[in-house]
């Protein structure tokens, strides 16, 4: 699909440079630029629903769970 959309000078020289450092087309790097956005930007699937579970049952704090969390955050490696 063709979009048509303004882009400042500055940044489609950006874009124009990379295109060339990548050996690709600018089509390729707004593609890729979007891409990543979205990923960053849009609700996660499986985060949506475990918020809707979560929101359903109540989050209520309970002793149990949170003595559990803190014993497995401390075999994490942040």
């Amino acid at each position: 699909m063709k979009v048509a959309v303004s882009i400042p000078d500055t940044i489609f020289a950006e874009v124009e440079a990379l295109a060339k450092q990548f050996r690709s087309s600018r089509s390729e790097i707004y593609r890729r630029a979007l891409s990543e956005f979205i990923a960053r930007h849009a609700p996660n699937p499986v985060t949506r629903a475990m918020d809707e579970a979560v929101e359903a049952v109540g989050a209520q704090a309970n002793d149990f769970g949170a003595q559990a969390a803190r014993r497995m955050l401390k075999h994490v490696e942040w």
